[in-house]
């Protein structure tokens, strides 16, 4: 037998997807079926929601409660590290198409995917801003563990942290020579 609908049930619902676009609708729907919620008008939710993070990968929350939902935006080190460079937002389906015109004739070996690197530089203040934020998500005891989380990141995404590479300044926290706050 069927369980009984509860209008006080809280559900939740996580997914990483492009932000500032309706293009999940497909991904959607198994998701949000069984909830009785319509993909589409939760797409366009999203959309609203992400519009701050367009062309990049970001993580949201679906609260389902009563059949209405509430869009959250889980932040993640490397969404928050791309939003401190300022980039322009990236559209996907340029890249997409140029990759297509990229490949080779048969019997070729294609090249390897083309990773895309943030060579931005970030200041070490927006480095600690984002740590703050990471701080609840964190395994690290203290808050320069978490800063040396967030320069790993950094380190990863391709981006400079005060003209200097980002392990060089892990080296510099555990040397004692760069100082951390407390907070």
């Amino acid at each position: 037998m069927a369980k009984k609908f509860d209008p006080n049930e809280i559900k939740e619902v996580a997914m990483r997807l492009v932000g500032g676009s309706v293009d999940a609708t497909a991904a959607l729907g198994p998701k949000l079926g069984p909830l009785g919620l319509s993909a589409k008008k939760i797409g366009v939710d999203i959309a609203k929601a992400t519009k701050k993070y367009t062309g990049m990968k970001v993580t949201i929350k679906l609260i389902v409660q009563n059949r209405k939902a509430k869009v959250e935006v889980v932040p993640s080190a490397a969404t928050l590290i791309i939003e401190a460079l300022k980039e322009p937002p990236r559209d996907r389906k340029k890249e997409k198409a140029l990759k297509a015109k990229e490949k080779k004739p048969e019997g070729e070996e294609a090249a390897p995917a083309s990773v895309y690197l943030h060579n931005g530089n970030v200041s070490i203040e927006a480095i600690f801003d984002i740590a703050r934020t990471m701080r609840p998500t964190s395994m690290a005891k203290l808050f320069s563990g978490t800063v040396k989380e967030i320069l790993g990141t950094a380190d990863s995404i391709g981006c400079t942290v005060e003209g200097k590479k980002p392990r060089e300044l892990i080296k510099a926290i555990n040397d004692g020579t760069c100082e951390v706050p407390e907070k």
